[in-house]
């Protein structure tokens, strides 16, 4: 099947990595590549070389991407991404795919769309698909098979919280 998971409430990325778990569980293969995060100090980024069948790529640089502006690097580190989720459809090799913020790398342009769609209309049949992140494209929401988006209705940053080691990051 193919997910979708987007909006602007929080949840995405997480809805992504319980997904991850459960099915590591049941021994599945899963690779989660994660575009325009290069933070090395995301929680699963840390715990993922302990999670058994479990493989992260981080594929952004640690500072975040100006909308309209992407640097040279990162659109060479969107494209190595992107690059290696071709490479995982035609090994073959995985049991779950994971697009960690693919959709706001095809909004902000680091990724055009048409290779996003094509990539997702010849995936491999026995390897499930997620797609994450904000701005999901409708001609990708109108493939998947599970769209959710997340609403956000109430968020501590609003009272100007910050971030949380250990619940955002």
């Amino acid at each position: 099947m193919i997910h979708v998971y987007s909006g602007p409430g929080k949840g995405k990325t997480t809805a992504a990595l319980g997904l991850a778990l459960r099915a590591c569980g049941h021994g599945w293969r899963v690779r989660m590549i994660c575009f325009m995060k290069g933070d090395p100090n995301y929680g699963e980024v840390i715990v993922s070389g302990s999670i058994p069948n479990f493989e992260l790529i981080q594929s952004g640089l640690p500072a975040f991407v100006k909308k309209g502006e992407p640097s040279d690097e990162d659109l060479r580190l969107a494209r190595k991404g992107f690059e290696l989720a071709k490479k995982t459809a035609r090994d073959n090799d995985v049991d779950m795919l994971i697009l960690d913020e693919i959709n706001v790398a095809v909004d902000y342009g680091l990724i055009p769309l048409e290779e996003v769609v094509e990539y997702i209309k010849n995936k491999p049949v026995n390897m499930e698909l997620v797609l994450t992140g904000r701005y999901a494209h409708l001609q990708i929401v109108k493939l998947a098979d599970l769209a959710t988006e997340m609403l956000e209705i109430k968020h501590p940053f609003q009272q100007g919280m910050q971030s949380r080691e250990g619940i955002d990051y």
